[in-house]
């Protein structure tokens, strides 16, 4: 999994007012959880951004007042008109302890039903899972190659190595939608049959 260097500055007021003056100087209030305390901070706009707006799950290694920790980021807020980062929330990540994240899903192959004029949809961007960070892939592969028209690949299905799916089973993860065309083509056949 790929890691990110990021900065922080320890917060010493936690009010509403040193809040709005962190914003305004472009810095995000951040905390990290999951240690022996929960650590209070700011990082800068600029810094968080390649962290924030990427389809990809970064683990983080985190200096705060020259000490560094690895974490993942666990929750973040948005400002509901300018979609700016409000607030964000780390995770401390230990070598034994296992954490649960969500995961991108990639698709790999040309599925048959594609090729009999289905519609491949991505039903789940990414998946939770729950093991230890050092295990975590990149992304989940998922093979479609076999998926045939009007067919679906669920939760259940889906196999990432030592790692648990926290997803329910039988969420559909991918599928080959009919299209009126196929459907057409089919009732043809069956006519002509």
């Amino acid at each position: 999994m790929k890691t990110i260097q990021l900065a922080g500055e320890k917060r010493a007021d936690l009010g509403k007012k040193a809040t709005k003056a962190l914003r305004v100087e472009e810095r995000v209030p951040c905390v990290l959880y999951g240690g022996k305390e929960n650590v209070h901070f700011s990082a800068t706009e600029r810094d968080l951004r390649k962290l924030i707006y990427t389809p990809e799950v970064y683990i983080v290694d985190l200096t705060i007042n020259n000490i560094t920790t690895k974490a993942i980021i666990q929750d973040m807020q948005f400002h509901p008109v300018t979609d700016k980062a409000l607030h964000i929330d780390f995770l401390e990540l230990e070598e034994n302890k296992p954490v649960a994240i969500e995961i991108p899903v990639k698709l790999n192959g040309l599925a048959e039903g594609v090729k009999a004029g289905g519609k491949l949809s991505l039903e789940m961007r990414k998946l939770r899972v729950k093991g230890l960070y050092s295990q975590f892939p990149e992304c989940i592969e998922i093979n479609i190659e076999k998926l045939g028209l009007g067919k679906a690949i669920q939760v259940g299905q889906v196999q990432v190595g030592d790692l648990e799916l926290l997803n329910a089973k039988n969420a559909v993860v991918a599928q080959v939608k009919l299209t009126r065309a196929a459907r057409g083509a089919a009732a043809a056949a069956a006519k002509e049959s």
